[in-house]
């Protein structure tokens, strides 16, 4: 019998039924009674950027079930079940977003009608996005508190096929429902409890919002909001993650040079209100003070938080955020993404490996979860594969303002615990006129074996 890449054999378990018939099995080349393969799916040639492992180069990713198996120079095709050239692409470990929102927060499920507690609507998008941009772990930046945190897990976390974890806003009641200025919702004890109830999903504590411009009165005190989620962060031993609005009473350099601890996250940073860079040009030296006393500066990007006045001069001047994250919900998810914040600071001047790093070990360590982005042996197989584009292209700020730019980051596989999640342009996939007999066989009963090109788990 003559083998071919892809061999035609013969089914024993038909001929032992005596039903005569074939299948299709899709062999690399090698002989059809060999030994299953060592691995399930081997991504070959790609230009492999692992910055917890210190690789930058020219390697070959193999993953065995949901692990990563292996991480080498010219790993044996004939080895892997499925082969995924890479050449000319990136291969990273899957990216993570701890800018990101979903569920319902506060908003009450009629939030549309007239008697509706509150009508702003729901701030959270699908949570399988994100995997449209190489991400497979996104971090909920406060949507829910502690009141609604239970909704927001059986209704998105618990189904979702992206990774998700949780900042805990100290607003009981969470996002948009009516309530983030009672600062009694902000109850640094109850928030600790649910913290300490979910440790294996919730990795901090987020303030948000809090009296940006009305008087003070004996209720709003200007750290209130600051204090209590303080509070709760050091009683559950969790970072804080600041969206902050400075007023005279309670100004930016007091807020990282006194409130917020080492390990504790300010997001949004290159916003508007924010003084990153000086009337002269030059980067304010509070912040270089603030990192030097381990403040983490974040994107968080936004629909309102992303400034190329703050950010171009800031980078220039070697102020690069510690973590990417997009800040994505309800009123941006349609022009922004994980991708689109990359290649903005591609464009600036920053390294593609500097940029990885930023979007993988560094945030994985600001959530205290070093298992995460890494392609370490034994470690969930969590992959992006990157294609880095060169040509004219322009990118906006919450300004309205536009940089151009000649690079262009996008996604064109991702790789979530070992399956193929996102593949849009088919490079895990065979050419349909050389697919196997059974994507030509035409379905009988509407629960019938899809008719596909082959077998590896993808969705």
């Amino acid at each position: 019998m003559i083998l071919h890449n892809k061999t035609v054999a013969l089914s024993l378990k038909t001929l032992v039924t005596g039903v005569v018939g074939v299948i299709a099995i899709t062999i690399p080349a090698r002989c059809a009674s060999a030994e299953s393969p060592q691995y399930d799916l081997l991504l070959k040639g790609g230009h492999v950027i692992d910055p917890a492992n210190h690789i930058n180069g020219v390697m070959d990713v193999a993953i065995a079930k949901d692990k990563i198996a292996a991480v080498a120079k010219d790993i044996p095709a004939e080895q892997a079940g499925k082969v995924v050239n890479a050449s000319g692409l990136y291969v990273t470990p899957g990216l993570i977003d701890i800018h990101f929102h979903i569920g319902h927060g506060g908003a009450p499920l009629n939030w549309f009608a007239p008697d509706g507690r509150a009508h702003t609507e729901p701030l959270g998008i699908p949570a399988d996005i994100a995997l449209q941009s190489g991400v497979t772990t996104i971090v909920d930046a406060g949507t829910a508190g502690a009141e609604t945190f239970l909704q927001e897990k059986e209704e998105v976390i618990d189904h979702a096929k992206v990774r998700i974890l949780a900042f805990l806003n100290i607003v009981a009641n969470g996002m948009n429902g009516g309530l983030e200025q009672s600062v009694d919702e902000m109850n640094p004890k109850l928030c600790a409890e649910t913290i300490k109830k979910y440790p294996e999903i919730i990795v901090g504590v987020k303030t948000a919002h809090y009296w940006t411009e009305a008087p003070w009165d004996g209720e709003h005190t200007p750290w209130a909001a600051v204090d209590r989620a303080e509070e709760c962060g050091q009683a559950a031993n969790v970072p804080v993650m600041f969206d902050f609005w400075p007023r005279p009473e309670r100004t930016y350099a007091e807020l990282i040079l006194k409130k917020m601890r080492p390990g504790d996250i300010h997001t949004h940073v290159f916003a508007q209100q924010f003084p990153i860079v000086l009337p002269d040009g030059k980067l304010n030296p509070i912040m270089t003070e603030a990192r030097a006393r381990g403040v983490i500066f974040d994107v968080g990007h936004g629909a309102g938080s992303f400034w190329f006045r703050n950010a171009v001069p800031a980078v220039k001047q070697g102020f690069i955020p510690d973590s990417m994250s997009t800040d994505l919900h309800m009123e941006n998810f349609t022009i922004l993404s994980m991708n689109n914040v990359m290649s903005k600071f591609l464009s600036m001047g920053v390294s593609l490996e500097d940029i990885i790093r930023r979007s993988t070990v560094n945030p994985a360590n600001e959530i205290r979860r070093p298992e995460l982005g890494t392609l370490s042996v034994g470690k969930e197989a969590d992959i992006a594969v990157l294609e880095e584009q060169h040509g004219q292209f322009s990118y906006i700020d919450c300004g309205v303002a536009r940089m151009d730019g000649s690079l262009q980051l996008v996604a064109r596989m991702t790789v979530r615990g070992g399956k193929i999640v996102f593949d849009p342009s088919g490079l895990s996939m065979v050419e349909w006129e050389k697919a196997r007999p059974q994507y030509f066989s035409s379905p009988g009963l509407g629960n019938s074996k899809p008719a596909t090109a082959d077998d590896f788990p993808r969705h």
